[in-house]
């Protein structure tokens, strides 16, 4: 696909944000709009913010789930980027379900509501879906430590928006196996994402790169 002076929607948490970044110039949405060059590049990134409904409320920001926030968007888009669930596995209180589950409530339910709510949205855009990035502390369930109990590890949130994006025949760039991002590993950590979990200028770049070629693909 030709990605020129096309208007992109980009849904997202704080890394979409731009949470970690020196400026907004460097969020990978402003560099890919500059480097292809594209008509628009909107930004809906909301820091803290889930792709699951929260039961409990936390925040009044952070509890802006997603599929709340579909219609804020522009509808005039040629391509929707959604980029979320890390905050799912970090700090939401929803349960992962099951692949038949439609509720807000639990995160297969969320992701098929979402999915499903974009299609409906933008009939005739392209939908595209990048699973979280690696973290520091992804393989711990409890995520960033305000989950009272354990819910999954990172991966199998990876899997369940690659598996549901799969029913509704919906683009994955799948960043968890393809970034390069790794904050396990601390030179790399030290490079692109000093915090474990945002990535920096450096970082971006990458992001906005890989979304680059993986659009062009299409």
């Amino acid at each position: 696909m030709d990605i020129r002076n096309k208007k992109i929607n980009f849904l997202g948490d704080s890394i979409t944000e731009g949470f970690g970044v020196s400026c907004s110039e460097h969020i990978y949405l402003n560099l890919l709009k500059k480097d292809v060059p594209l008509a628009a590049a909107r930004n809906y990134g909301v820091g803290g913010t889930r792709i699951a409904a929260q039961k409990v409320p936390t925040n009044p920001e952070w509890d802006r789930d997603f599929i709340s926030r579909v219609d804020e968007m522009d509808k005039n888009a040629d391509i929707v980027v959604v980029f979320g669930g890390t905050n799912d596995f970090g700090r939401g209180d929803a349960p992962i379900g099951s692949f038949s589950d439609r509720t807000a409530y639990t995160f297969y339910g969320a992701c098929h509501i979402l999915m499903e709510k974009l299609v409906d949205r933008y009939p005739h855009s392209t939908i595209v879906f990048m699973t979280p990035l690696h973290r520091d502390n992804e393989n711990n369930p409890r995520g960033d430590g305000f989950k009272e109990a354990g819910i999954a590890v990172l991966s199998i949130y990876v899997d369940i928006i690659k598996e549901v994006a799969r029913y509704y025949s919906i683009s994955v760039l799948d960043l968890f196996a393809t970034s390069g991002i790794q904050p396990c590993v601390p030179i790399i950590k030290k490079l692109y994402c000093p915090d474990g979990l945002h990535p920096n200028d450096e970082g971006q770049k990458i992001i906005a790169a890989r979304l680059k070629g993986f659009l062009s693909s299409l």
